[in-house]
């Protein structure tokens, strides 16, 4: 048979078929064959032979082996070796010193067995390898056994084909299944990673180029944890004989779910904290209580639900403490609804301003008559019926895929305003306890936010309404005038301040008319105010020159403390067609004749009230028919963004518009001089002598 022919194919045998080439265990052993026949003779001799004993065969063969091989001092226990395993004894197994050709020794292991022929003839078989290069392969074994066998980290070895040869116990433990069942097996079969198909992917490409690939992520469920999603760390490296040969793919798999968790851990708080960074900022930006609530609706969503809900208890917007409920249903009212995207789950809200009633047994009344979250992490059919406030909402719900809820209650200063109502849709993930926790974080901040914008509200709705209290009603049509006014309180969420206007009939059909503005805010100065009011009403009774007017008011306004107030004061006697005015510190009049531009009036303005010892005087204007005097607050004019010089040029150019009625006049000069967020009143009088 020629050295190069091939053998059938057997079970077993690898699937390439040919000569078999070298680089196997035998080869790196490099094992000696020797045969001697009964004598001892040399009759075969290996070429491994030659490269471990140094002669070639034609110096080996017919000689005798122990005088060719052995040092004299072992010959006669070689002799006697030789002749046990001759005579039908066991084998021979051991290490013996074996004299090379360059007269060094040499420690061979060998493994020396009796052979017969088929006519009766007798030789003996030696075997033999450099004892050091046995130890190191079988210390390289054992290590390699130990290391794959006690590793924590999952070893398997796949074929060229991608069937499973080998996996360690590791690996058993990781996957939930014994060696028997990986052996044979594709990757499909024996590795139950959620994405097989990445897998072979990447085993096919190492392969191929026996580029490593390191840590490649993979997740799925295994059977031996088949309800927790688990996390590998995945890595492949191509095996290869040492003549280069690509024998298969090794694999190891680090289950690293715990370090995945712990990452996406910190993520969530890091997250977390920035939420909770981007909340202190936006909520509570105003006094606005409705402005507020739809912050805090807007700041958890996405992040922390897809649908949010602000809802208050109605008995705290009518009262000074929030009132306590601790069993039975409540009345809400919605001040705010956001969603992460349009759904018709948003239909499913109290619409913001609605007034509701929920019984005891519904999860938000539970959250406030409790103080504590309601937490839902998955909700079914009777948790829907305790969510939604109808039967149609329960629909809505159902079909935009609510599926956990979560309610924290709106705790300020010990009392509880209200809800926050959390739900999640398209967001997989249930409310957790960290969930629960960020929520409530945020009802904190913004509970307190709520809290002062409802004092505030209440406040301002007091002031708001002891100041309208305060004003004319209904102020008569004065003698050969025609009147017009406005009264405006600050659009932004700031106090109400003093401003205040008066028409007053006088004697001898004369009229006074009075614009002032109190320094401040709140009640106090609507209360300054309506003193103020009281005591001009009374002086004009007493048909005083203005001048003398103001003057009184600047002794009445010293004892009120440090309140300094502006004021003009003007007296129309239409029997002689002329107009009296004075002015304490106030914003100049603007007179407006036919057929000529607005002007401002340059009266000697004088101190404010309460200045104190500061002379008042009195200026007469001829007024004629059709001519209009304006009186205004500095709220009218008065910006952070612009010179108040640019304010008056602005009002006298409004002014000089086509004529229009009183009341279109004052409307339009509300409309374009005043913009929202304006953190001051106004009040306006407009007076038209009359043909």
């Amino acid at each position: 048979m020629r050295a190069t022919e091939s053998f059938p194919a057997y079970p077993g045998q690898p699937s390439d078929r040919g000569s078999p080439e070298p680089g196997g265990l035998l080869d790196v052993l490099k094992v000696a064959a020797v045969v001697l026949d009964a004598d001892g003779r040399i009759m075969l001799w290996s070429p491994q032979a030659e490269e471990l004993f140094g002669y070639t065969a034609d110096e080996a063969l017919g000689r005798f082996a122990g005088r060719l091989l052995v040092h004299e001092q072992h010959l006669e226990l070689v002799v006697e070796l030789f002749a046990r395993v001759m005579a039908g004894g066991a084998s021979w197994a051991g290490v013996f010193p074996v004299r090379h050709k360059d007269g060094g020794t040499r420690l061979v292991e060998f493994r020396n067995m009796r052979l017969e022929d088929g006519r009766k003839g007798v030789y003996a078989l030696g075997l033999a390898t450099d004892q050091a290069m046995l130890r190191r392969v079988e210390r390289d074994l054992a290590l390699s056994t130990r290391l794959i066998s006690q590793s924590p980290i999952g070893l398997a070895v796949i074929d060229a084909d991608l069937r499973c040869v080998t996996v360690n116990p590791a690996l058993e433990r990781i996957n939930g299944l014994p060696a028997a069942e990986h052996v044979g097996r594709n990757v499909r079969e024996a590795l139950p990673f959620g994405d097989a198909e990445a897998i072979e992917s990447a085993m096919r490409e190492v392969l191929a180029n026996g580029i490593p690939i390191l840590d490649l992520e993979s997740t799925g469920r295994t059977p031996a944890d088949p309800d927790r999603e688990h996390v590998w760390s995945v890595s492949f490296y191509r095996l290869e004989a040492s003549n280069g040969k690509v024998l298969g793919v090794a694999t190891s798999v680090v289950d690293v779910s715990e370090r995945h968790r712990a990452t996406a851990e910190a993520a969530g708080a890091r997250q977390r904290l920035a939420l909770v960074a981007d909340a202190s900022m936006r909520i509570g930006t105003t006094l606005d209580l409705d402005q507020t609530a739809r912050e805090l609706a807007e700041v958890s969503v996405p992040e922390l639900a897809d649908v949010a809900a602000v809802d208050v208890l109605d008995s705290i917007l009518h009262s000074r403490a929030a009132v306590a409920v601790h069993e039975g249903p409540a009345v809400f009212r919605a001040l705010a609804v956001a969603a992460a995207y349009p759904t018709d789950a948003v239909r499913a809200a109290d619409p913001p301003g609605e007034v509701a009633r929920y019984d005891a047994d519904r999860l938000v009344t539970r959250c406030v008559n409790t103080g504590r979250p309601v937490r839902v992490p998955h909700v079914g059919a009777d948790d829907l019926i305790r969510i939604a406030r109808s039967p149609e909402a329960v629909s809505m719900l159902a079909a935009a895929g609510l599926h956990s809820y979560l309610a924290v209650p709106l705790i300020a200063r010990g009392e509880v305003l209200g809800a926050l109502d959390l739900k999640r849709l398209r967001n997989p993930e249930p409310f957790t306890a960290d969930d629960e926790v960020l929520a409530g974080e945020l009802a904190a901040r913004a509970a307190v936010c709520i809290d002062n914008a409802r004092w505030y509200q209440q406040a301002r709705n007091t002031a708001l309404t002891l100041q309208r209290s305060l004003l004319p009603q209904e102020p008569p049509d004065p003698p050969g005038l025609e009147i017009a006014y406005r009264y405006q309180p600050a659009q932004a969420a700031d106090e109400v301040g003093g401003d205040w206007f008066d028409v007053i009939p006088l004697t001898g059909d004369k009229t006074a008319l009075v614009v002032g503005d109190v320094m401040g805010s709140g009640i106090s100065a609507a209360a300054t105010m309506g003193q103020l009011r009281t005591a001009t009403r009374t002086l004009a009774e007493l048909d005083l020159d203005p001048a003398q007017v103001l003057r009184h008011l600047d002794r009445l306004t010293d004892p009120m403390g440090q309140t300094i107030t502006t004021c003009v004061y003007a007296v129309y006697d239409p029997h002689r067609t002329r107009c009296l005015i004075s002015n304490a510190g106030h914003m100049p009049p603007v007179l407006m004749r036919p057929g000529r531009p607005p002007e401002l009036l340059e009266l000697p303005t004088g101190a404010p009230l309460g200045v104190g010892d500061v002379p008042f005087d009195t200026t007469t204007l001829d007024l004629h028919p059709g001519d209009q005097l304006v009186l205004y607050t500095d709220g009218l004019v008065e910006t952070r963004d612009q010179s108040i010089d640019e304010r008056l040029n602005a009002l006298r150019a409004l002014l000089a518009k086509p004529p229009r009625s009183l009341e279109e006049t004052c409307d339009m000069l509300l409309h374009t001089l005043r913009h929202p967020g304006d953190h001051d009143d106004v009040a306006l009088l407009i007076a038209r002598v009359q043909h």
